[in-house]
């Protein structure tokens, strides 16, 4: 059945086309094209991903702002334009509007390109890590978990990003009623590293598994999104001692620096890289190669079944 599209979101011609005919798509956030890898990593990244959700038997949705323009799909010029662009927004939910109304160029984080995905009816997602509960006493919440608890489309990630508080992350999603799926793992990933300590449940073993699941979730009417958690390729993963040792100094430079807000998350992964000779910046780009092959398989099995 034919998807239509609001007015203000425009479909790239391979995307359009997978929308009339009802084959898998998969949409791909943009704030890690312009934020979180350097270049030219971000643009070879970004067509390897693409490429990737190809082969797997979908068709890749890149989400985007050029020119206040909002994109579902990007032509491969249109890729490297917004890859090259010094002036592009960090655009969540909150800030798609101004970013419209200020004819800027954009990159979406997880929270705009759910509800991007959403309002084309796109039920998967990929990404690296979501957003969540900030470490500290600060009180500070990604704008991805109120998303997750209110837009009904799956989030293939590698668990959420390791500089943020897991445990208080996996509580807030659990008081929401966000479904927290493991990929072939009965823990919680921990972006860089494949574990955390942290159980969550159920466990999947196939893509078939993992649709199925969703999809009672959805006919039940729960009305919230899903994560499905894959850890990071083992030959990749970065211990978690190693992690945490990273981190701790990578928060001390930024509070020594004065960083924060939509800042800090960008330095602490650039700085984190720095400590671990170009470790972490590995396991990132392991796990989002990672990530759009299961969400390709997840995209397919949920359009089969």
């Amino acid at each position: 059945m034919k998807r239509s599209l609001p007015p203000w979101l425009q479909a790239s011609s391979d995307v359009a086309r997978a929308l009339s005919a009802g084959t898998p798509i998969v949409a791909l956030e943009t704030a890690v094209l312009t934020h979180g890898l350097p270049r030219p990593i971000n643009l070879e990244l970004a067509r390897e991903m693409e490429a990737l959700i190809h082969a797997g038997g979908a068709c890749p949705a890149t989400v985007a702002l050029l020119e206040g323009q909002i994109h579902l799909g990007l032509s491969p010029d249109e890729l490297e334009r917004l890859a090259l662009a010094s002036d592009a927004r960090k655009v969540n939910r909150r800030d798609l509007g101004v970013a419209v109304a200020r004819m800027e160029h954009g990159g979406t984080t997880v929270s705009a390109t759910m509800f991007v995905a959403h309002s084309a009816g796109v039920k998967v997602f990929v990404t690296g890590g979501i957003g969540g509960v900030h470490r500290g006493t600060a009180g500070d919440v990604s704008a991805d978990l109120p998303e997750l608890a209110r837009t009904p489309v799956a989030v293939v990630c590698a668990g959420a990003k390791s500089i943020l508080d897991l445990p208080r992350t996996l509580e807030w999603l659990e008081t929401a009623g966000v479904p927290v799926i493991g990929w072939q793992t009965d823990e919680f990933p921990a972006f860089f590293s494949r574990t955390s300590g942290l159980r969550i449940h159920p466990r999947v073993e196939t893509s078939a598994e993992a649709a199925g699941v969703l999809r009672e979730h959805w006919t039940l009417g729960l009305g919230s999104g899903a994560l499905l958690c894959v850890p990071c390729p083992e030959v990749e993963a970065l211990p978690q001692e190693a992690v945490e040792a990273a981190l701790e100094r990578a928060l001390a430079a930024a509070e020594a620096e004065g960083i924060s807000g939509k800042a800090l998350t960008p330095y602490l992964l650039s700085r984190m890289s720095d400590l671990t000779q170009g470790a972490s910046l590995r396991a990132n780009l392991a796990l989002l190669r990672q990530n759009a092959r299961v969400g390709a398989e997840l995209a397919c099995a949920l359009v089969s079944s």
